[in-house]
């Protein structure tokens, strides 16, 4: 018996791998007799098509085609980052290094003519009055004298350590950095515009470091230490922070901070940004306005709560609504809105209150929504029984790469839980459930566009099956390495239109979508 499952010897029958077709070669024309015409046939047969010229490499010195220069500048990249050195970072430089260096000089002595208790009492304006006169003497016995601009940054730094965030306060109230890593107490990146740069600041030491990890946990009642080296906080802003610490974290105390604009973002705001087409803002605000179910899925930092935060914006003001997060971050702009946050363990292991536990509790407080800000366990079938229960128009985030992958991350969460129910009939609860997946990407360029707008149109055998209404085509780059691409309506006659007719939508939806 041989390796294919064929008996060996003389009778085995050889098995087919394809049929060979005959070549065609080109006859010479004095081989043919004369009056006998020979078809066109390209160099090389119908099975050897011509190459493309300019694809092939110039080897006799010429100016090489404009895709060998493309590829030449691929590789010189890929070389350049072969070779690039990221072993050295840059502290504060300048200004900012001497006002860094003064500050430790003088901390120590204004702490011993400071009561932190009273100084805990005063605003930072009032502190900054305080301290001036107590600064002049500090800078007297350490004869060191300062330029206006020199004391006035001082007493900024001063005040940060004592009643804000030390380093990271510029950081926040800097309103272009959307994202504030810090990687222990000498590494700090910054995300601007979508890409990340070193940040020009630094901390003493990681106790100082510890300090503001533990003062930033401790005003949303939550700890932080080696018992507990995990925490999500939440700033006066309600921007969105993580806290790992050692032994978890190797380098140190690590702080993720996710800033959100102080001005709320619309629907309209992201179409003039280009994250989406005016078509497919049309159809989302009706999708918002008609209690459409909605699950919007990206990747982390993609821009998933934000487009959340938009699309609540078309809820009607007359409608009660609940949002449940880990750490509270949604702001929503209606006037019936009540946040709810779950709860971590206390050091015995108890009283944890979880997202499933509020979801339960939220359906005996008369919701007429229910906004989820990220599903990640076996909560999602009770966010599903909320939808199919009187709750429509609830939204929920949730990570996933594609519209379809969503659907089977929906599956794989509620399997993930107790509940002793077929996956076919999971599948029908979530084909019943959803109306409409918007799927926001962040592109390699920084941008953050909505890549899919799909519904749910209902179950085919053991599939759930969808159609796409919009969808992002990559078309080409610019030279500055922007990408360039165009939204196209697929042309579909929406699902849901029977659902906006009866809010009156149904007309505005179809050319929407058409």
């Amino acid at each position: 018996m041989s390796a294919f499952g064929r008996k060996n010897g003389p009778g085995a029958i050889r098995p087919a791998f394809g049929v060979a077709k005959p070549m065609h070669v080109l006859t010479p024309q004095s081989a043919v007799p004369e009056g006998v015409a020979i078809p066109a046939d390209p160099l090389g047969g119908s099975q050897f098509p011509p190459l493309d010229p300019t694809a092939l490499p110039a080897l006799d010195g010429s100016e090489a085609s404009p895709q060998q220069a493309r590829n030449a500048e691929a590789m010189a990249r890929l070389q350049d980052r072969m070779n690039a050195d990221h072993s050295q970072q840059e502290g504060p430089q300048g200004f900012e290094a001497s006002v860094h260096k003064i500050k430790e000089q003088v901390l120590p002595r204004l702490l011993e003519r400071v009561d932190p208790e009273a100084a805990a009492t005063l605003t930072k304006d009032e502190l900054a009055e305080e301290f001036r006169p107590i600064i002049m003497e500090v800078l007297a016995e350490l004869k060191l004298t300062l330029n206006r601009r020199e004391q006035f940054a001082l007493e900024k730094v001063l005040v940060d350590e004592l009643l804000g965030l030390g380093p990271l306060e510029e950081l926040i109230q800097d309103p272009d950095i959307s994202d504030i890593m810090v990687n222990g107490p000498l590494q700090t990146y910054i995300e601007k515009k979508g890409k990340l740069q070193l940040a020009p600041i630094q901390f003493r030491d990681e106790e100082h470091l510890f300090q503001i990890a533990q003062r930033i946990v401790n005003k949303v009642g939550r700890r932080v230490d080696q018992t507990t080296p995990l925490a999500d906080a939440r700033l006066p802003d309600g921007s969105r922070v993580n806290v790992i610490v050692p032994p978890l974290s190797l380098r140190g105390t690590a702080i993720s901070i996710r800033k959100f604009s102080a001005k709320p973002i619309t629907l309209d705001n992201l179409a003039e940004w280009g994250a989406m087409s005016q078509k497919m803002c049309t159809a989302l605000k009706i999708a918002g306005a008609c209690r459409f179910n909605i699950v919007i899925s990206g990747g982390t930092g993609s821009g998933k709560t934000t487009m959340l935060n938009a699309l609540s914006k078309m809820i009607d003001p007359g409608e009660r609504v609940l949002t449940i997060e880990d750490a509270a971050e949604l702001r929503l702009q209606q006037p019936h809105w009540l946040p709810l946050e779950t709860r971590p363990a206390n050091l015995e292991g108890q009283g944890a209150i979880t997202i499933g536990d509020l979801v339960k509790n939220a359906l005996r407080m008369r919701p007429d929504r229910i906004i989820l800000g990220e599903i990640r366990g076996a909560e999602c079938f009770d966010l599903l029984a909320a939808m199919n229960t009187g709750h429509d128009g609830s939204m929920c985030t949730l990570h996933s790469n594609s519209p379809r992958e969503c659907l089977g991350r929906m599956e794989n969460m509620i399997l993930m839980g107790d509940i002793k129910i077929p996956k076919e009939a999971i599948s029908k609860q979530i084909a019943d459930s959803v109306d409409l997946i918007v799927q926001v990407k962040r592109l390699r360029d920084g941008s953050r566009r909505v890549t899919n707008v799909t519904e749910v149109i209902g179950m085919e055998g053991d599939v759930i099956v969808t159609q796409e209404l919009f969808k992002f085509e990559y078309l080409s780059e610019d030279a500055n390495g922007k990408i360039i691409g165009e939204y196209r309506s697929m042309g579909l006659r929406p699902y849901t239109l029977e659902k906006a007719r009866g809010f009156g939508f149904d007309q505005a939806m179809l050319e929407a979508c058409l």
